[in-house]
């Protein structure tokens, strides 16, 4: 891993889970939310609900990484 992380541009995380969907050779990670952790007020995850480590792969992960709360994201993503 840490020969990895010395490559520009290539990111490289252990320990998290959730989902990893595969789709023409592609792969997307997915962080799936309870839909009660979704504001009625802006339609977006409350920052309560995200994890510092979720947080801070939002803002470095140089591969695809999203926050969901329904499939119709997931689908919209990878198609």
């Amino acid at each position: 891993m840490a020969a990895l992380r010395k490559i520009p541009g290539v990111s490289v995380e252990i320990g998290h889970d959730d989902i990893m969907v595969g789709h023409k050779g592609k792969t997307f990670w997915f962080e799936i939310k309870e839909t009660s952790t979704v504001s009625k007020i802006t339609g977006e995850v409350v920052p309560s609900a995200i994890k510092k480590s979720q947080k801070d792969l939002l803002a470095g992960w140089k591969g695809h990484y999203q926050i969901v709360w329904n499939i119709d994201q997931i689908i919209e993503a990878i198609f």
